[in-house]
């Protein structure tokens, strides 16, 4: 049975037009993984983000509109991907999940990292893949790595909860390699 990788692709890299190309050929030189992808929120959470501030709603309504905002760019990457990788379908996940001991809270120190850090965790998966925009500077806690934008608050405690392994990968500079 192939290991399960958890892969987070960064709603930051949504903008770039190699994006697809670049990814299934990231799966394809993966071999014998399994790949099940988290959608980041990307721009679509950062429009419920900026509701939550102008409507003043409650954090627990705007977190569940954000996973539903990961769910449309789920479907995207279903696209972009063409069948090569499952799709989390964070929804779901995270309804399942809830009151679970360790289930994330509903706020704004959640995002798609933590998610993807939490069904890295349910699902017993080898390691967990962060693509994203950005290299992770070397020797940085993930507390550090919060504080700085990396990633949100919360996935530094499920990653050293859970005893995670964490392979970060600056894709954005792959993309741009690409001819």
């Amino acid at each position: 049975m192939a290991k399960l990788s958890i892969v987070k692709v960064g709603g930051s890299l949504f903008d770039h037009p190699a994006l697809g190309p670049t990814l299934r050929n990231w799966l394809e030189k993966r071999t014998g993984q399994r790949h099940v992808l988290v959608a980041g929120g990307g721009a679509a959470a950062n429009v419920i983000r900026q509701y939550h501030h102008t409507h003043h709603l409650p954090e627990p309504v705007s977190h569940w509109l954000a996973i539903q905002m990961m769910d449309v760019n789920g479907a995207f990457l279903r696209h972009l991907v063409n069948g090569s990788a499952e799709i989390l379908n964070a929804r779901e996940f995270c309804e399942r999940d809830e009151g679970k001991p360790g289930a994330l809270a509903h706020d704004w120190r959640v995002t798609s990292d933590a998610i993807a850090a939490r069904a890295a965790e349910v699902l017993g998966a080898s390691e967990l893949v962060m693509l994203k925009s950005v290299a992770l500077p070397a020797g940085i806690s993930w507390a550090e790595a919060a504080a700085k934008g990396l990633v949100d608050h919360a996935f530094g405690e499920v990653v050293e909860r859970a005893g995670i392994r964490v392979e970060w990968v600056n894709l954005r500079d792959e993309i741009s390699e690409e001819p």
